[in-house]
């Protein structure tokens, strides 16, 4: 009877462990991708977030709203970057614009812009000219511009970029990087938030060093 009882308990814990066994939430190669070479992030200390994107891109100006919500909700040991993506010589420029407006720390005001300019405005930004009245109309001395907008430091930049998304496998954008081991992709099967939602569940997986 005791050993009857013993297996009875046994079953019993057994199928209880089962059933509250939970399949994990996002799986490898359907949600998400392991880099086959992990990328060096920024800071070692923090769980770098990289999206790569192009200000001409329809759905990274989408993902927009939904990125800027998202960050303010970041906790502090989770850092968040942008990286340009570039395949092409105007997307070259468009990564231009964004370390120049980074080096000249008119990021905040530029980054918003360049994508109403394109999206609202159908202003391409292909040239100099056109780049450069964006950047006076917020409020950049236009010799300031003209002196970074090809400066070492610019230049440099957007090839260390292109250099990254290589690494990173880029194909398309936006797509999202954790901690330089885990590519998120808007595949279209994949929803802009269940995107972010993939990315907490990589920036947890990471924390708990699994």
């Amino acid at each position: 009877m005791k050993s009857l009882l013993k297996i009875s308990l046994l079953f019993g814990l057994a199928f209880a462990a089962s059933a509250f066994a939970q399949p994990a939430l996002y799986v490898e190669g359907t949600h998400y991708e392991v880099l086959e070479e992990p990328v060096r992030t920024a800071d070692p200390n923090k769980i770098e977030v990289a999206e790569v994107f192009w200000y001409g891109c329809p759905h990274c100006y989408a993902f927009e709203p939904l990125i800027a919500s998202w960050e303010k909700t970041l906790p502090a040991d989770v850092e968040f970057v942008r990286s340009p993506g570039m395949w092409n010589q105007l997307m070259e420029v468009h990564a231009q614009i964004f370390y120049t407006a980074d080096t000249l720390k008119v990021l905040d005001k530029i980054h918003g812009a360049a994508f109403t300019e394109i999206h609202q405005k159908s202003n391409y930004l292909q040239t100099e000219d056109e780049i450069r009245a964006l950047f006076v109309a917020q409020g950049v001395n236009p010799a300031d511009f003209d002196k970074t907008w090809s400066s070492f430091g610019v230049t440099s930049a957007v090839k260390k970029a292109r250099t990254k998304m290589s690494e990173y496998g880029i194909k398309g954008v936006p797509n999202l990087v954790v901690n330089g081991k885990y590519r998120v992709t808007g595949d279209g099967t994949t929803t802009q938030a269940d995107m972010l939602k993939i990315v907490d569940f990589l920036v947890a997986k990471e924390r708990g060093g699994s």
